[in-house]
């Protein structure tokens, strides 16, 4: 079944078009808008580049020919994904072009694929539990700052990477395709559902966008993420003997 992506691409323009008139409708967006535009570079960043790590250690040089194989954001944003991300809260980087073939043959290929394709969502949870100890230690070590309107906002800037981290990795999890989560299932079903699972990811795809927009994947996606959030910072502020922030 051949579905043009003419048509998926007008859906998410859409959803995109009434995420920027809510957002421009409330107090403080703009603010909003300039305290979250770190957290988007870091997580994106990260996220993409963690892709193109693990493909080069499991043997495939396609990345680092390809030059992603850094920390430059500007090789790993997609314009429209990042534009996405920040006024309608889910979003994507340029994708990390591999080929499995290359990789050595100490694991099968479609577990070396879903080790790729889970380095992205884990270090987005990794990079949110480090900036949590980050925001901690302000806290803990320099009361002073912290209560300033300086050291206010860059909390607030540090708040953002955290959840915004969280955010990116929990949604990328979700086994739909396009999405890591759907890649890292692959890794674990036999060889004819995979199979199958590919051939039919452009419906996937349209089923993903269908359940966002009628807003049943953000029933699922909200709690997990305040889950994730609440867990790291009761465990960051343990570390420091603070409470919850």
């Amino acid at each position: 079944m051949f579905i043009d992506r003419r048509l998926i691409f007008l859906i998410i323009a859409l959803m995109l078009f009434s995420a920027v008139m809510s957002l421009l409708s409330s107090e403080g967006a703009l603010l909003s808008l300039i305290i979250s535009i770190p957290g988007l570079l870091i997580a994106i960043t990260f996220h993409e580049f963690a892709h193109a790590f693990a493909a080069d250690r499991l043997g495939d040089d396609t990345p680092r020919r390809q030059g992603r194989l850094n920390l430059n954001p500007f090789k790993h944003l997609d314009l429209f994904g990042t534009i996405m991300l920040i006024f309608a809260g889910f979003g994507w980087g340029r994708p990390v072009e591999i080929n499995p073939r290359n990789f050595n043959r100490n694991i099968s290929l479609s577990k070396a694929e879903a080790i790729v394709a889970a380095a992205g969502p884990l270090t987005n949870i990794v990079l949110a539990f480090i900036f949590e100890i980050v925001t901690c230690i302000i806290i803990r070590f320099a009361p002073e700052f912290y209560i300033t309107q300086a050291g206010y906002i860059t909390v607030a800037v540090l708040q953002s990477i955290v959840t915004i981290n969280i955010g990116l990795g929990i949604f990328n999890l979700i086994p739909l395709p396009p999405l890591d989560g759907s890649k890292i299932l692959g890794g674990f079903l036999p060889y004819n559902a995979k199979v199958w699972l590919d051939s039919h990811s452009q419906i996937f795809e349209i089923v993903f966008i269908a359940l966002w927009v009628v807003g049943i994947l953000s029933l699922v996606i909200s709690p997990l993420i305040n889950i994730v959030y609440s867990g790291i910072a009761h465990l960051c502020a343990s570390m420091f003997g603070l409470t919850v922030i």
